[in-house]
């Protein structure tokens, strides 16, 4: 029975591009170095915060190489591999090399919204087939479909490599119902950074987050005092991230927090369609607040 090792903070890792579109692979090392130095406990690659419906297969396998040659080894990482169609995750997964990457995130299918039963069956698929230890995703307003806390539970149970679920839901009901009822070897992973404090308040491992791409140390620092039952210095700094949470994700996500990235100086503010970047007014706000975020 495999145990969860994706806690703490973990990145949604962004994809930066040049201002030409492609993939800028010099910004990239210097974004994973600067995780890795401030805070990140876990790396998420190549899921939706990466754009990767808008990479190439030769873009994510660079993505993912030039990831673990900076990693090294210090952090697990954590690879999307999901769908709707289980035939073709499953032998995504066999054509796959795994070598480097400690976890596999697979996503709710979406478009085809299945059933709570069609949502069991196609974890269980995957989950017996699957090299590494996996991690389910559910985010029903990409998706379109809810996995309810007992799905989700019951697969925990019957499933013995499924080791957690980011739960995205926006549901703090369902994800006490999950803590409750889950087997002690699963864990509950925040995939909404709001939520974050109360959600690791409830009894959630961590959180797979966006803006812990521009501020993980600031982040990192809140939950780690709400490991140690510091609740109140965690709350006030989860109180200074308040209105950025919402300008993050006006305009889509990565927008928002590539907006704040460029702000930084990280990164060139550019996304490749359909998404397009944070509009002007919102971007200035952000990094209004930026300037007092230091914390």
């Amino acid at each position: 029975m495999a145990n969860n090792i994706f806690k703490g903070l973990g990145i949604a890792l962004i994809t930066p591009f040049t201002s030409q579109g492609e993939v800028d692979y010099p910004a990239l090392e210097k974004l994973v170095a600067y995780q890795l130095d401030n805070g990140a406990d876990f790396l998420c690659i190549l899921a939706t915060t990466a754009e990767a419906p808008c990479l190439t297969k030769e873009e994510k396998d660079k993505i993912t190489e030039v990831v673990k040659r900076v990693n090294n080894g210090r952090v697990p990482i954590l690879k999307y591999c999901g769908g709707n169609n289980t035939a073709a995750v499953i032998e995504e997964m066999k054509q796959t090399d795994w070598s480097g990457i400690s976890g596999i995130l697979s996503i709710c299918p979406y478009y085809n919204k299945p059933s709570q039963e069609g949502l069991y069956q196609h974890f269980k698929a995957i989950a017996a087939e699957s090299p590494l230890p996996l991690v389910l995703y559910n985010v029903p307003g990409r998706t379109g479909v809810n996995m309810k806390a007992a799905t989700t539970v019951r697969l925990a149970k019957d499933c013995p490599n499924i080791v957690a679920v980011k739960e995205a839901s926006g549901s703090l009901e369902q994800v006490d119902e999950i803590i409750k009822n889950k087997p002690d070897n699963f864990d509950v992973i925040s995939g909404d950074d709001a939520l974050t404090f109360s959600m690791v308040a409830s009894g959630a491992a961590g959180v797979i987050s966006v803006i812990g791409n521009a501020l993980p140390k600031e982040f990192s620092r809140m939950i780690r005092l709400e490991f140690n039952g510091e609740y109140e210095p965690a709350r006030k700094i989860h109180h200074k991230f308040t209105e950025l949470y919402s300008l993050l994700f006006v305009d889509g996500n990565p927008a928002g927090v590539k907006a704040l990235l460029n702000d930084m100086g990280m990164i060139e503010n550019v996304l490749r369609l359909p998404l397009v970047p944070t509009n002007i007014e919102t971007k200035q706000k952000m990094a209004d607040i930026l300037k007092g975020l230091r914390l």
